[in-house]
Parts: structure tokens; sequence; C-alpha cells
């Protein structure tokens, strides 16, 4: 019962067709990819900005001093 042979997925697409027509589908196919395209680049662009004062996980080490700071 879960499965459905081809006969019925080609049935399921002339009335989908019918329906939306071919214009219809190919402007919503084509939006849909569009938003795709944009998402990928938004979140490439997110990891080539860091914040200000972000270090980077890279495993290297930082040298530096500590400095005693005392109340008075």
């Amino acid at each position: 019962m879960g499965s459905f042979s081809i006969w019925h997925w080609l049935v399921v697409l002339v009335i989908v067709l019918l329906v939306f027509g071919t214009k219809k589908l190919r402007n919503i196919g084509s939006d849909l990819g569009g938003a795709v395209k944009g998402f990928k680049e938004g979140m490439k662009g997110d990891e080539d900005k860091k914040p200000a004062g972000e270090i980077a996980a890279t495993g290297a080490t930082i040298e530096g001093e500590v400095k005693d700071k005392q109340k008075t």
C-alpha cells in the first residue's frame, strides 16, 4: 500500500500540470532555485565575517605575558 507504481505518479504529474500550468511551475522552480542559491551564498558569507576580537580555532598557540593587577 505504501509504494505507488509509475502510472500513479504519471497521473499525479498530469493533474498538477493541468492545475498549475507549465509556466507557473517553471516560475516556482526558478524562484525556489534562486532562494536556495541565495541561502548558500549567505551561509558562505557568514564564515568569512568574524566578529572583532574572536580568535579562530586553528590550534595555534598564542604567546603572551600575564601581569598581576593589585587592588589599592
